[in-house]
């Protein structure tokens, strides 16, 4: 590795280089992820620049958020690859600290937000939204950054984050990155890599099947009969359904009947052992 991007360790180091830009009154944004870095990502960083005159990528796989039996030890880890991605992508920084650097041996703390977290994904893997806002909330303290960006294929995610930064009045203006696809409609993910040859195949189907059901929500088909079928759509294209839901894009409470108010489909399937998440906006006139 050269030195044309810097890679910081510590958050000690982290605070020294942001402090050098603010000298210049610089504005400064942060784009968390979790490394094996993709166009998706790269795309939050070219978003950032429209915001901000620098943009630090941390590069963490955050263990709090994984339960026991999750993927944590095998989750991709290409620090090598994911620094060349960001310094060809326009990054001024690359955050990449340990773990023990991140929550040391007596690190007893949680960062809880409630409400938004308790359904959806917060049902599927109740571990997951403390270890989000606990490790988030950490960032923007290490980083002090005007902006945050976080891609809306997490959609709850990034709704709980806008939450937690209201409620704790963090000074960070949160901005949505639109879903990045694969040219045959699946959302850009770390954890596609896991998916074999017939499952990649078979894959780009969940977007189909969502897009669908926001095509016939927004044509005033009722949202019971359209969970349903969306249901026996990806279960007999060898989809295991997680949930498939239609809720309400800005309190993910369940809607009935006709749709007249913004709203998402979300949706969490499994192919094979890989689980898949995805989403879909609804627009009614």
């Amino acid at each position: 590795m050269s030195n044309r991007l810097p890679l910081v360790r510590t958050a000690g180091e982290l605070r020294k280089t942001v402090q050098g830009w603010r000298k210049h009154g610089e504005k400064v944004a942060l784009v968390p992820t979790m490394g094996a870095l993709h166009d998706g990502h790269l795309s939050l960083i070219k978003l950032a620049k429209k915001y901000a005159d620098r943009v630090v990528v941390s590069v963490f796989v955050n263990p709090t958020q994984f339960a026991p039996h999750e993927d944590y030890n095998s989750y991709p880890r290409t620090e090598e690859q994911d620094w060349h991605k960001l310094a060809a992508g326009g990054a001024d920084a690359m955050y990449a600290p340990n773990v023990h650097e991140v929550y040391p041996g007596d690190f007893a703390t949680r960062v809880e937000v409630a409400g938004v977290t308790q359904t959806l994904e917060g049902i599927s893997r109740p571990h997951f939204f403390s270890g989000v806002t606990t490790i988030v909330a950490k960032l923007f303290l290490q980083c002090l950054p005007d902006v945050a960006l976080f891609g809306e294929k997490d959609y709850q995610q990034l709704l709980v984050i806008k939450r937690m930064v209201k409620d704790l009045n963090f000074p960070i203006v949160i901005v949505p990155g639109p879903i990045l696809r694969e040219p045959d409609g699946l959302a850009m993910s770390s954890r596609n890599v896991y998916l074999d040859a017939r499952e990649r195949g078979l894959a780009p189907q969940l977007h189909a099947v969502i897009k669908d059901m926001a095509f016939d929500l927004v044509a005033e088909r009722e949202v019971e009969e359209t969970l349903a079928q969306g249901v026996a759509r990806l279960e007999s294209a060898g989809f295991r359904v997680d949930y498939l839901e239609i809720r309400d894009a800005e309190t993910l409470l369940p809607l009935e009947g006709i749709v007249r108010q913004p709203a998402r489909v979300l949706a969490a399937v499994y192919l094979g052992r890989v689980r898949l998440i995805d989403n879909v906006a609804v627009l009614p006139e």
